[in-house]
């Protein structure tokens, strides 16, 4: 998959009226990401993206590997994507299950491994909510406006 088809499946995914939309949701939420986990991992995840989309795991990163929680990723990802929170963790959930399908399974483990999945605002687990329902497939897309949909509650 190249940079076009990466955004384009996601704009596709989100409904965005146009490419800066997307590439801003997918910045937001690649870049946080990179900032979350270590350096190394991040390197690794973006080598299995189209290069343009891996670097902002690393680009734009200063310091890999910090300790913040679900809420701190939400609030991080509104604020550069210029959305409401529960918009911004719906569009980080779509964005991370496109990156499942271009990644090996153990490269995902080993990102969710330095998540904690527990169940108080440190829970990681929000962000594969996509991923662990099976991903985006045929099911979602035949819904009312073509995929699973933010919800106004616990999802930022």
């Amino acid at each position: 998959m190249n940079f076009d088809e990466f955004t384009g499946q996601v704009q596709h995914r989100l409904e965005l009226p146009g490419t800066g939309e997307t590439v801003r949701a997918i910045r937001a939420t690649l870049s946080t990401l990179g900032q979350r986990i270590q350096e190394g991992e991040a390197r690794q995840l973006g080598s299995n993206l189209p290069m343009e989309i891996g670097w902002y795991l690393t680009g734009p990163v200063r310091e890999h590997g910090e300790r913040f929680d679900w809420r701190e990723f939400v609030d991080r990802v509104s604020e550069i994507e210029g959305v409401d929170p529960p918009e911004a963790a719906y569009h980080a959930k779509v964005v991370v299950d496109l990156v499942s399908t271009q990644v090996p399974p153990n490269e995902l483990r080993q990102i969710r491994e330095q998540l904690p999945e527990s169940e108080d605002d440190e829970n990681w687990r929000k962000l594969f909510e996509v991923v662990d329902a099976g991903g985006w497939g045929e099911a979602e897309e035949t819904q009312t406006g073509g995929g699973p949909q933010p919800t106004s509650e616990g999802d930022d």
